[in-house]
C-alpha cells in the first residue's frame, strides 16, 4: 500500500528519500483485491489488466464505469467521494474501473484518495494476467493456482488456466506444508545456498514480505503464539528482521517506534534496530524518531 510502500522502498533501496512515491517512475493503482498499491508505472498492466474479468457483464461494467469516470473527470483530478458523487454512484463502485488499467490514485492514507484517468494500457488482458502470475510465483513460490487467485481477487477457475498458460512449465515443489508450484526459471536460486542475511530490516505492515495466508504462515514464523501477534485480526503491525528472523514486532505513532520483540534481544541487536529506525524516511516529522522497547 502506499503509505507502507515507503518503508518497503526504504528496506530494498539505497537511499531512499520520503518524496519517493513522488517519482514520476511510481504511480498507485487499485490493485489485487481492490488494494490501493504503489507500482512502477511500466507495471501497471500486470496490476490492472491482469485482474480484468473474463466475464462478459462485470467486464463491461469496469469499462462502463471507466469512460464515465473519464467523461466526467475531463482532465481532472479529484477525490474518488467527489468522482463517485458526480457520476451519481457510489464512491466504492470506482475501485470496479480499476481492472481496465484507466484509473489511477494518489492516497497516503491521512487523506480520501484522490482518482484520474489515463489511456488504457495497450498490452493484451490474458496476457497481462500471465504476466501478473510470473510475478506472483517468483516473489512467493511455491504457491497454487487457487491461492494466486485468492490474491489477485479473480475467480479460481481464472487463476488456474493462467498456471495452465505459463511457459516453460512449471516445476512442483513440496513444502513442510503442503505441494505447490514455481517458475522453472527460479529452481536455480532456489537450490542455492543462502547469501549472507541482512543485519536488520523494519518492514511495514503489510509488506510482500509477510503477505502470506493460511498454512503458508507456518513457514516464516513456526511458533503459532508468534503468528497470532504478526498476523493480527486488525490492522497488522510491522515486522522487526534481525539477521534474516523475525524477532518481533512492531509500530509507530508520529515520531514513536515501539519494539515489541519475542525474545531478549543482545545490546547489538538493539543498536542496529535503533539505528534502522532512526534512518525511516518518515515525512512530516518535526523532531528525531525515538525508539521504545515493549520488553522495558
Amino acid at each position: 500500500m502506499p503509505r507502507a510502500a515507503l518503508l518497503s522502498i526504504h528496506a530494498r533501496v539505497q537511499g531512499t528519500t520520503s518524496t519517493i512515491l513522488e517519482h514520476p517512475s511510481l504511480v498507485q493503482v487499485w490493485g489485487p483485491r481492490f488494494s490501493a498499491y504503489a507500482v512502477a508505472a511500466r507495471d501497471v498492466a500486470p496490476f490492472t489488466l491482469g485482474r480484468l474479468p473474463d466475464d462478459e457483464r462485470r467486464r463491461g461494467r469496469a469499462e462502463d464505469i471507466a469512460a464515465r469516470l473519464h467523461a466526467y473527470l475531463d482532465g481532472r483530478e479529484l477525490t474518488y467521494s467527489e468522482a463517485g458523487r458526480g457520476l451519481g454512484i457510489h464512491p466504492n463502485s470506482l475501485r470496479y474501473a480499476a481492472p481496465t488499467g484507466r484509473v489511477l490514485i494518489r492516497w497516503d492514507g491521512a487523506r480520501a484518495s484522490r482518482v484520474r484517468t489515463v489511456p488504457a494500457p495497450s498490452a493484451d488482458p490474458s496476457e497481462a494476467r500471465l504476466e501478473l502470475a510470473h510475478r506472483y510465483l517468483h516473489v512467493f513460490g511455491p504457491m497454487t493456482a487457487d491461492a494466486f487467485a485468492n490474491w489477485a481477487g479473480i475467480v479460481p477457475a481464472a487463476g488456474r488456466a493462467a498456471f495452465d498458460a505459463l511457459a516453460p512449465p512449471l516445476t512442483p515443489v513440496r513444502t513442510p506444508v503442503g505441494d505447490g508450484w514455481i517458475l522453472a526459471r527460479d529452481e536455480p536460486a532456489l537450490r542455492a545456498p543462502a547469501g549472507p542475511a541482512t543485519p536488520v530490516r523494519l518492514l511495514p505492515s503489510g509488506d510482500t514480505y509477510v503477505l502470506l495466508q493460511g498454512a503458508d504462515r507456518q513457514l516464516l514464523v513456526p511458533e503459532a503464539d508468534r503468528r497470532r501477534l504478526l498476523w493480527t485480526p486488525r490492522v497488522w503491525p510491522g515486522a522487526v528482521l534481525v539477521a534474516g528472523e523475525i524477532i518481533g514486532t512492531w509500530r509507530r505513532a508520529d515520531a514513536v517506534v515501539t519494539i515489541e520483540p519475542w525474545r531478549r534481544p543482545s545490546r547489538a541487536e538493539r543498536e542496529v534496530v535503533e539505528a534502522e529506525a532512526a534512518s525511516l524516511p518518515l515525512p512530516g516529522l518535526n523532531g528525531p524518531i525515538v525508539v521504545r522497547w515493549a520488553d522495558g
